[in-house]
C-alpha cells in the first residue's frame, strides 16, 4: 500500500486561480458572445513580448548549444557565474548593498524558492504570515506539515496570522509574542502596499532580537517609484543575519514563460539546531540546490543576463512603465467608479474594497457577468483579504483603458 502525504489533505478545495479558471470556464461555456469580450485582470501574468535583448541573447545562446565547440550540458546548480556577478553588481553593489556573487542561486522562480525553502527549515518553527497573504505562503506549510486542519475562518492553527489593514497601511504591526520565521513581501502582492525604510527596521531588530528569519518576497521590486523606498531588505543593516530575498526576472523581463529567478541567502545567516548549534543556511541551501535542483538552461541564463545590459536596461523599464501606466488608468477608472483604492503606485497591483459591503467572490461574480472582466476575489488571500478585489495591471494598454471604462458603467 501506498501511503499519502496526509497534509495535502488538509488544503482547501483548490489552489486561488485554478478556482478563477474554473469559474470562468463555466461563465465562457454558458455565455459564448460574452465570452468573446472577456478581459482577464486576475493572474498577475505579463502579457508583453520578452525584451528584444533577451530574445537576441537567448538566439545566440542556442546557437551555441547547436555547435560541438561551444556546446554546454549541466551547468552549475547555483546557476552561471556570469549571471550571478551581473546580478551582484546591478542590484546590490551598485546600491553600496553587500551581496556577493556566490550568496546568489538562480533557479526557476521566486515562487519556487519561497516554497523550497522550507526544505532547510525545521517542523518547530512559529510561522508568521501577513493577512491578506500571497497563499503560496500558507499552502506550502500546509504541505510540509506545520499546520493543523483549517477552521471555520480558513486559517490554519499553527501559523500566526499578521494583519495587514487599511489602518496599518498593509504592513502589519511587529507581534508581541516570538515568532521564527516571517513572510514578507514588498512591493506587496496582492495589496500594492511598500514598506518604508523604518517598519522594515523595526522587522529587522525583531528578528535579530529573536533570532527569527525574514523570507522577504521582493519580486516586484522594478515596480517602486518612490525613490525612498528600500529596494532591498540588505538595504537595512543587520538584515544579512536574519534575512532570505526572493527576486524574479518574471516581472521585470517578462520571464513568466522562460523561468528565471534568484535568491539571495548571505553567508552570516544562521539557523539553530535542537541543542541551540548555529548551522550555515547558506551552506544548507547550496546542499538543496545541488541535489534536488539541476539550475535554469543556459539560453535563459544569457536572456536575464542581458537585462542588465544598458539595452537591456532601457528595454526592461519600458516595461515596467507600460505596466505602471496600466496601474494609473486603472486606479483612476477604480475611483471615477466610486470605489475605495489602495495601491497600483508603487506596485501593478490594484487593491479595491468591496462596496456596499459586498462579499469578495460576490463581486468577482458580478464583475464577470456584468462587465466580462476576470478579477481575483480578497478571500483568495486569505480572511484579511475578504472585503477587497485586487486587479492586475499586466494587460496591453487597450485593454487596461477598456476595463476603466467598464468599471465606471458598473451597476452595484
Amino acid at each position: 500500500m501506498a501511503y499519502l502525504n496526509e497534509n495535502y489533505l488538509k488544503l482547501k478545495a483548490g489552489y486561488l486561480f485554478p478556482e478563477i479558471a474554473r469559474r470562468v470556464k463555466l461563465f465562457c461555456d454558458g455565455n459564448p458572445e460574452a465570452a468573446q469580450r472577456l478581459i482577464r485582470c486576475g493572474i498577475g501574468d505579463v502579457t508583453e513580448p520578452l525584451p528584444e535583448a533577451a530574445c537576441r541573447a537567448i538566439h545566440r545562446a542556442v546557437d551555441e548549444m547547436g555547435k560541438r565547440e561551444t556546446f554546454r550540458g549541466y551547468g552549475p546548480e547555483q546557476g552561471y557565474e556570469f549571471l550571478r556577478t551581473a546580478i551582484a553588481a546591478n542590484d546590490y553593489e551598485s546600491r553600496g548593498i553587500d551581496v556577493t556573487p556566490d550568496e546568489i542561486f538562480v533557479s526557476d522562480g521566486s515562487k519556487c524558492d519561497s516554497a523550497n525553502f522550507l526544505d532547510v527549515l525545521g517542523s518547530k518553527n512559529k510561522i508568521a504570515v501577513m493577512d491578506p497573504v500571497y497563499p503560496v505562503y500558507v499552502d506550502t506549510n500546509v504541505m510540509v506539515g506545520n499546520t493543523g486542519d483549517a477552521n471555520g475562518t480558513g486559517q490554519y492553527p499553527g501559523l500566526v496570522y499578521l494583519p495587514c489593514t487599511a489602518e496599518n497601511g498593509f504592513v502589519p504591526e511587529i507581534p508581541a509574542e516570538a515568532v521564527d520565521i516571517i513572510y514578507l513581501c514588498y512591493p506587496n502582492n496582492p495589496t500594492g502596499a511598500v514598506a518604508t525604510r523604518e517598519q522594515l527596521t523595526a522587522w529587522v531588530e525583531y528578528a535579530r532580537r529573536h533570532r527569527a528569519i525574514i523570507l522577504y518576497d521582493a519580486a516586484y521590486v522594478a515596480y517602486v517609484r518612490d525613490a525612498d523606498v528600500p529596494l532591498s531588505i540588505y538595504e537595512i543593516e543587520g538584515a544579512r543575519e536574519c534575512a532570505v530575498e526572493f527576486r524574479s526576472f518574471s516581472k521585470n523581463g517578462g520571464f513568466t514563460g522562460t523561468r528565471c529567478a534568484f535568491t539571495v541567502v548571505p553567508k552570516d545567516l544562521n539557523g539553530y539546531t535542537e541543542s541551540g548549534e548555529a548551522v550555515s543556511l547558506h551552506r544548507l541551501w547550496g546542499r538543496r540546490m545541488s541535489t534536488k535542483f539541476n539550475g535554469v538552461s543556459y539560453p535563459i541564463q544569457r536572456g536575464a543576463e542581458s537585462l542588465y545590459s544598458p539595452e537591456g536596461k532601457l528595454q526592461v523599464q519600458t516595461l515596467v512603465d507600460h505596466y505602471m501606466g496600466n496601474a494609473e488608468i486603472l486606479v483612476n477608472g477604480a475611483k471615477a467608479a466610486g470605489l475605495t483604492v489602495f495601491g497600483g503606485v508603487n506596485a501593478p497591483y490594484i487593491w479595491i474594497r468591496t462596496p456596499d459591503g459586498l462579499g469578495s467572490w460576490e463581486v468577482f461574480d458580478r464583475i464577470l457577468n456584468q462587465a466580462n472582466v476576470v478579477i481575483t476575489p480578497g478571500a483568495g488571500f486569505g480572511g484579511g483579504g475578504e472585503g477587497y478585489f485586487r486587479i492586475s495591471a499586466f494587460n496591453s494598454r487597450a485593454n487596461a483603458e477598456e476595463v476603466a471604462r467598464r468599471l465606471k458603467e458598473l451597476k452595484w
